[in-house]
């Protein structure tokens, strides 16, 4: 257990949007909670899956690409080759280690608080399309979506990784 209340309770985030401070708050506090959970976890279990669910290696690429592919949306901006290539891989790459899975989440967080405080408050009920058949959202739902979706998927790998741990 950390010694520090949780982000939310820290205070404002300098240079992020007021109403963008619940998005960051929790990208961060799943960012926190992922690499302390998954300290010393070891690699031979990484892609091995409980009860037919995910492994906690697809957990974290899974929440990496979501946040790239949403954060792209919210620009307004449609996926690259390279983006779509990586969805295609999620859950597929068993032999990416955990040090990386954690180097490509703990960046994605890093890239997404980057790209809030660069957000106007303004542009928030700005409609985005979201994939190929452009099915409409707004940037402030794109946004939250990435926290709470984020946040869904620690609750998933905090539970596999106990039972993979407990076994």
């Amino acid at each position: 257990m950390s010694s520090k209340p949780e982000v939310w309770l820290r205070g404002p985030l300098q240079g992020i949007p007021a109403l963008l401070q619940p998005v960051a708050h929790a990208l961060l506090q799943a960012r926190e909670e992922v690499n302390r959970l998954m300290t010393d976890f070891p690699d031979d279990l990484l892609w091995e899956k409980v009860a037919s669910m995910a492994s906690p290696g697809f957990h974290l690429q899974h929440m990496a690409g979501v946040l790239d592919r949403l954060y792209t949306y919210a620009k307004d901006e449609q996926l690259d080759q390279q983006q779509l290539d990586y969805l295609t891989a999620e859950g597929k790459n068993a032999d990416v280690k955990l040090g990386d899975l954690l180097e490509c989440f703990n960046r994605q967080v890093d890239i997404a608080i980057k790209q809030l405080s660069e957000t106007d408050e303004g542009t928030l009920a700005e409609v985005r399309g979201v994939g190929r058949a452009k099915v409409p959202s707004t940037v402030i739902g794109l946004l939250v979506h990435s926290a709470e979706h984020t946040m869904r998927h620690v609750g998933q790998l905090l539970v596999t990784v106990k039972v993979l741990l407990d076994k």
